[in-house]
């Protein structure tokens, strides 16, 4: 997700309140008192689930032909527990549960703060492998001003889960630390396109419907998951290594969009010249009308609002490197997910900084330049967010806040400086080292220490700890002129 100057229009919000919104459950009477679990987040202390790994996701989705109106779902988790467990807690909320199986059980489920809480028939053992499996809606409508998930496009429907709001679309382990495989269906009314990450595995025709199957080869985090329902053009077209690469959009804007469709293959082949091999099995764009006030890096299917690429007062050069921050997050963030909302420095610095190399190459855009205007401003992005790799908690209700500049230029100012610090042949070397070593996994900021370390010769923990967690930014090797801007006493709090 880029964080750009450009106007924003109505952000669409990552998490709902509690009290905004009404979770239906129908339930059985559970065991109480129950609660709402998490796995310790320091921002989000109750995103994801403790006692299980999840290692498969089926989503079947049925589409009534509005996007006012509520899909009917079923929502299957194939997990391995890791402790035993008297009652499973999913992330799930806005949505009416109407029942759950255990093992192809009825199991008791009832609601806590915004977790479904699941008691089985017996406890379940620790290291033992289990079914969940909850029929229930997905309401794309929210209430007041709070948006998350479901984003209401021109024709139909997309996604925007980042930073927690899959668990408003589908039960599930809500935290980019538990990685799954995900299968995907979308039953749609005749006329209508559904896309979702992933290859598409079969399309099954019945009487004014069809089914659009997907499956990912690759392990997901929630928040990244996509789905695109309207009346789309899909466009195939050939990547480097015969990657297939799909589009999807508008099919009334199919002409208009296609010279910038044009432009992806090329784009992959350069990221993979700085970084290596593309990770996944297929990429495309998504371009959907609607407004959301930003982009977003689904996995294989990266979301963008149609006004980016049709609005004049957007040069060429600023639009393109938009496309390949999103691209680069496919190695930076989905490939390599972080371990805790702490670590999203990692993902969107590093985007961040190949949106700017590449307006450097392709534009004259100087890295440099936009570096020490970073540097100008990083004391008041600390203040205001906190240091990149120990941000400030958002405000309640406002989950996505953290996506605030200094986990951006901010952090692509930390990787200019370690290039600075380490030599430019190393930190090249990092960069590849980085999204080979910790491929379809998590890592952390811990982790991106040691390995620059290692490739640098030399410990570099009070380098690391000064420029990600001080709240005042520290000199610029190399550049002992520049100044970062006073903070104001307001900014402080």
């Amino acid at each position: 997700m880029p964080l750009t100057p450009r106007p924003r229009s109505r952000r669409v919000q990552a998490a709902l309140l509690a009290s905004a919104v009404s979770v239906c459950l129908i339930a059985a009477s559970a065991p109480s008192p129950v609660a709402p679990l998490g796995v310790g987040d320091r921002l989000f202390p109750h995103l994801g689930n403790p006692g299980y790994d999840v290692r498969s996701y089926d989503l079947d989705f049925t589409y009534p032909g509005s996007n006012r109106e509520p899909l009917t779902a079923v929502t299957t988790i194939d997990a391995r527990t890791t402790s035993r467990l008297e009652r499973i807690n999913l992330d799930f909320t806005h949505g009416k549960v109407d029942s759950v199986e255990v093992d192809g059980a009825p199991a008791a489920f009832t609601g806590a703060g915004e977790d479904l809480v699941i008691t089985p028939e017996a406890p379940l053992a620790e290291g033992s492998r289990t079914r969940i499996t909850v029929r229930h809606t997905s309401d794309p409508v929210y209430t007041g001003d709070v948006e998350g998930g479901w984003v209401r496009t021109a024709d139909g429907l997309a996604m925007a889960n980042q930073a927690d709001a899959a668990h408003v679309v589908f039960p599930c382990n809500d935290h980019p630390s538990d990685k799954a495989m995900f299968t995907v269906r979308v039953t749609v009314p005749d006329g209508y396109t559904a896309v979702s990450n992933g290859l598409a595995t079969g399309t099954d025709r019945a009487l004014g419907t069809t089914t659009w199957t997907y499956r990912t080869e690759h392990p997901m985090a929630t928040e990244l998951a996509q789905i695109s329902i309207g009346r789309s053009a899909v466009l195939h077209r050939t990547g480097p290594h015969r990657l297939p690469v799909r589009d999807v959009v508008p099919a009334k804007d199919r002409e208009k969009l296609e010279p910038w469709l044009a432009k992806t293959p090329a784009q992959i082949e350069w990221m993979e010249r700085k970084v290596g091999r593309y990770p996944f099995e297929t990429y495309g764009v998504l371009i959907a009308e609607a407004q959301t006030g930003f982009e977003l890096e689904t996995q294989t299917l990266s979301l963008f609002e149609r006004a980016l690429f049709v609005r004049p007062e957007y040069p060429k050069w600023y639009v393109e490197s938009i496309m390949v921050h999103e691209l680069a997050h496919q190695w930076f963030g989905n490939s390599v997910s972080p371990r805790t909302w702490s670590d999203l420095w990692l993902n969107e610095g590093h985007a961040t900084w190949y949106e700017a190399l590449y307006a450097e190459e392709r534009a004259g855009r100087s890295v440099a330049a936009r570096m020490k205007a970073a540097y100008g401003a990083s004391d008041r992005w600390r203040a205001a967010g906190g240091p990149p790799a120990a941000p400030k908690k958002p405000k309640d209700g406002q989950k996505i806040g953290i996506f605030r500049a200094n986990v951006y230029d901010g952090a692509a100012l930390f990787l200019y400086a370690l290039r600075q610090e380490i030599g430019a042949p190393a930190f090249a070397l990092l960069q590849r080292a980085w999204v080979t070593v910790h491929r379809d996994g998590v890592a952390s900021t811990a982790d991106f220490r040691e390995l620059a370390s290692k490739i640098a010769g030399r410990d570099l923990g009070d380098f690391f700890h000064a420029w990600l967690y001080e709240v005042r930014t520290p000199p610029m090797p190399g550049h002992p002129d520049w100044k970062s801007a006073p903070v104001e006493a307001s900014a402080r709090r």
